[in-house]
């Protein structure tokens, strides 16, 4: 496919692969972590979200709207037969912006023509093109098509995957990717149903056929305070990296809130409420004991 949905390009991304980075976001996930930073990625399509801060409820929302939906200064409608169209209309005539559409949809040019625009910083720095989501996986031609372009015009790519897709879609797009960074929520199956709604069964299956066969894989680890903290867990996930071939190194990740904020513009409510950050010594402590398994662990990245 050349085209496909994007909901955001963030450019100058330093945490998302080596030198400075364009992050590009696919729609799309098959994970519904409790704690995830970009819910408005879940959903394979275009989502409304709304801002009530910015709201100046001037009313203009509900002229356009062809089912006269938007109350000025409430979230979205979501749900039943009277739903919202997702046509956006009323995120274009809002004057402040408190209406958006998350996700659009793109050719393959045009989103390297975004990309290309910061060729100079990846040169200087040793950057390139990042594609996250969501997952982007489940968008795999599309994936595989804007990687190849990226490749043609001498960017370095990555891939942030969670790792539960099939594998002939991950097989699929290895040769064009320069580097992996492979999610990892938790070692048990059971807790990682409770925090995310799947198995972890495929994804630990999968990096270990990625790694048989790509040599830049780096593990990433969001701590989520309470959830994946644990140094038993933590030991159990540097054990995993340091017996799988193509693993490079560990990289945790803090917690942020950041999430549960996106949550409420859906008109949608956080199941993972009162979560502390990680301060930066238990996260060291952490890295500690992953990399007392005999992988090399790093804070960020």
């Amino acid at each position: 496919m050349d085209r496909g949905y994007v909901f955001n390009t963030q450019r100058f991304s330093v945490h998302d692969g080596p030198g400075i980075r364009t992050t590009v976001f696919l729609k799309g996930c098959p994970l519904s972590c409790l704690w995830c930073h970009n819910p408005e990625g879940i959903a394979p399509g275009p989502e409304l979200a709304f801002s009530p801060k910015r709201c100046i409820e001037c009313g203009e929302c509900v002229g356009v709207c062809p089912r006269g939906l938007p109350v000025p200064g409430e979230a979205p409608a979501l749900g039943g037969l009277d739903s919202c169209l997702v046509c956006g209309a009323c995120a274009e005539t809002c004057p402040s912006q408190a209406r958006q559409i998350a996700g659009v949809e793109m050719s393959v040019s045009e989103v390297i023509a975004e990309i290309v625009k910061d060729r100079v910083f990846f040169e200087e720095s040793g950057g390139g093109v990042t594609f996250s989501g969501g997952e982007p996986l489940w968008q795999p031609d599309f994936l595989r098509h804007l990687l190849e372009a990226s490749r043609a015009k001498g960017i370095h790519t990555v891939v942030d995957t969670c790792g539960l897709v099939p594998w002939d879609d991950l097989e699929s797009v290895a040769a064009v990717t320069d580097l992996f960074l492979y999610d990892i929520k938790h070692m048990d199956d059971e807790t990682h149903r409770r925090f995310t709604g799947v198995s972890n069964a495929r994804i630990l299956s999968n990096l270990r056929r990625l790694g048989s066969l790509h040599r830049r894989i780096w593990v990433r680890v969001p701590v989520i305070p309470g959830v994946n903290d644990s140094p038993e867990n933590l030991r159990a996930i540097g054990q995993l990296a340091a017996g799988t071939e193509g693993v490079e190194k560990v990289c945790l990740l803090p917690y942020h809130p950041l999430g549960e904020d996106k949550l409420r513009r859906q008109g949608r409510q956080s199941n993972l409420e009162n979560v502390g950050r990680p301060t930066e010594r238990q996260m060291q402590n952490l890295a500690n004991v992953v990399e007392a398994a005999g992988i090399a662990t790093g804070l960020g990245g």
